[in-house]
């Protein structure tokens, strides 16, 4: 492992913004990262736990516990806001850019990404932990807190139909087609393959781990896990339902992304206690490098050009990026950081967006 070094290496930086919620700094920061600094601290009415960009809008938004903010990512400035019935779980864009989604503690809303005007409501049977949508087909799956799991209709608000497991669930995941989800359960230690929309079970997978964050490969190949129990990460292959292989994956595993470009596969994988993201091979499921990044990596994303993974350190308050053409395979077991940047406090969610 290197020691942390900041020194520049070439690159050609990305024509845009990270635009970063910073949990108790009440901010959103800007980050440009062409001159990897920032430009701007955007003050919205809240503590921001998630950001979202339109690829092709001009919005930006942030969720805290009781409204959406809208910035203007030409201006980077707040420009309005909404109010969300109870408290704010979680936000995501669909996949089309039509809907922003926006789940509460009882409910799950969507509303028109130009205007914001309501959508389509589905009131929920329980307080409601997680939700996701499908990439290509029009369903979203919710996660009560109690463990129980939805599947909703994403073009006919208010229906729903439980899907039945013998354990409680933690995590979900649509299969890149939409045509099956999976989901997995900490205390059981088990994945499950589920048909959609007929919700009948394909298969219980045992797992090693407790199952509690799931990143997938961009092409929906595979999926990969990490929780309590081992240092690995556990790759899933939803096409086939089951389990690959378990890789060794640093200390304590967290948070994941995975890049694929012509040259390369990574995920890049934080381990938060360790202050070090851990570089697995996805073609050879090998760790390839280690990169110290700062205090508590808590959240990894990845440049839509997939030149720079970003690692928001929530104790540190900084933003580490690693270039990721520097990565060398096998070559001491070690990656060099490219930068680190200030953003402030307590970082904990990123969404990247090109200029123009």
């Amino acid at each position: 492992m290197t020691g942390l070094s900041c020194a520049r290496e070439k690159g050609n930086g990305f024509d845009g913004h990270a635009f970063v919620a910073n949990e108790e700094g009440g901010a959103v920061a800007a980050v440009n990262l062409t001159a990897f600094a920032v430009t701007r601290h955007i003050r919205i009415g809240g503590n921001p736990t998630k950001v979202v960009s339109h690829s092709t809008l001009p919005s930006v938004w942030a969720l805290t516990a009781d409204a959406v903010h809208e910035i203007d990512p030409t201006r980077l400035e707040f420009r309005r806001k909404i109010a969300v019935a109870g408290k704010a779980v979680d936000m995501q864009l669909s996949p089309d850019g039509e809907h922003l989604w926006v789940l509460s503690a009882n409910r799950l809303a969507k509303f028109a990404a130009e205007t914001l005007a309501p959508a389509g409501v589905w009131n929920l049977p329980g307080e409601a932990a997680l939700f996701v949508l499908a990439r290509r087909e029009p369903w979203a799956a919710v996660v009560l807190k109690d463990g129980r799991p939805l599947l909703l209709p994403a073009d006919q608000p208010g229906r729903q139909s439980p899907i039945v497991l013998p354990y409680s669930a933690d995590l979900a995941h649509f299969r890149s087609d939409g045509k099956q989800l999976m989901l997995a359960g900490a205390a059981a230690r088990l994945a499950s393959f589920v048909t959609v929309p007929e919700g009948r079970t394909v298969a219980h997978v045992p797992l090693a781990i407790e199952p509690k964050r799931v990143a997938a490969k961009p092409d929906g190949g595979e999926l990969y896990l990490t929780g309590e129990g081992l240092d690995v990460v556990v790759v899933l292959y939803p096409y086939l339902a089951e389990v690959g292989e378990t890789v060794l994956a640093g200390r304590h595993p967290a948070a994941m992304a995975a890049v694929s470009t012509p040259d390369f596969d990574y995920l890049f994988v934080a381990n938060p206690e360790a202050g070090v993201v851990t570089i697995l091979d996805i073609t050879t499921h090998k760790m390839v490098g280690a990169v110290p990044v700062g205090k508590d990596p808590s959240f990894v994303t990845i440049t839509p050009d997939g030149q720079y993974a970003l690692v928001l350190n929530r104790a540190s308050g900084d933003m580490g990026v690693i270039r990721v053409k520097a990565v060398v395979r096998n070559r001491g077991k070690s990656a060099p950081l490219f930068t680190m940047i200030p953003v402030g406090s307590r970082p904990v969610a990123a969404a990247v967006r090109a200029e123009g």
